[in-house]
């Protein structure tokens, strides 16, 4: 079980626009390599927008380096070129960013001091998840990180 949360990590799939995958196809890559099953704790598939459930939301995932005990992760599906994999693009569906702000909105009534970031911000290699997070938080979300929200039963 995890025992602290610091950030709340967005990742993409890495996958092209045509295909619409979701938690069946990324806990079996996942077990491919070793691990338990799925790493990702929410997936948001492309298509409609749904949130499916992978890992649960207190345990430990297996999404990100040096972050996997001290973070919960979300994942939207799609993130590449349709052409050409090694092209990171934002190409994420209208149904994906609203369920992308809902579930965000959620997960910082979960876990208030939790900062809310790409998986970029702790690997130099990686572009995950295909935008730009920041710019994201600053047009979508009316609310600073550490705010109380509205309906907030915090002291």
């Amino acid at each position: 079980m995890r025992k602290e949360t610091k950030y709340i990590i967005i990742h993409c799939s890495a996958t092209k626009p045509s295909m619409d995958i979701g938690f069946d196809e990324i806990d079996q890559w996942h077990r491919a390599k070793g691990w338990f099953g799925c790493g990702y704790h929410k997936i948001i598939r492309r298509k409609n927008g749904i949130v499916q459930q992978g890992r649960a939301d207190d345990e430990v995932g297996a999404h990100c380096r040096g972050r996997n005990s001290d973070s919960i992760s979300i994942c939207m599906v799609g993130g590449v070129s349709e052409n050409n994999i090694e092209q990171w693009e934002d190409n994420f569906e209208g149904s994906q960013w609203t369920a992308l702000k809902e579930l965000i909105i959620q997960l910082h009534n979960k876990y208030p001091e939790a900062e809310i970031c790409g998986h970029y911000k702790f690997s130099d290699t990686k572009k995950c998840p295909s935008f730009d997070v920041e710019k994201w938080k600053k047009i979508e979300l009316d609310w600073i990180e550490g705010d109380y929200l509205p309906n907030d039963e915090r002291d």
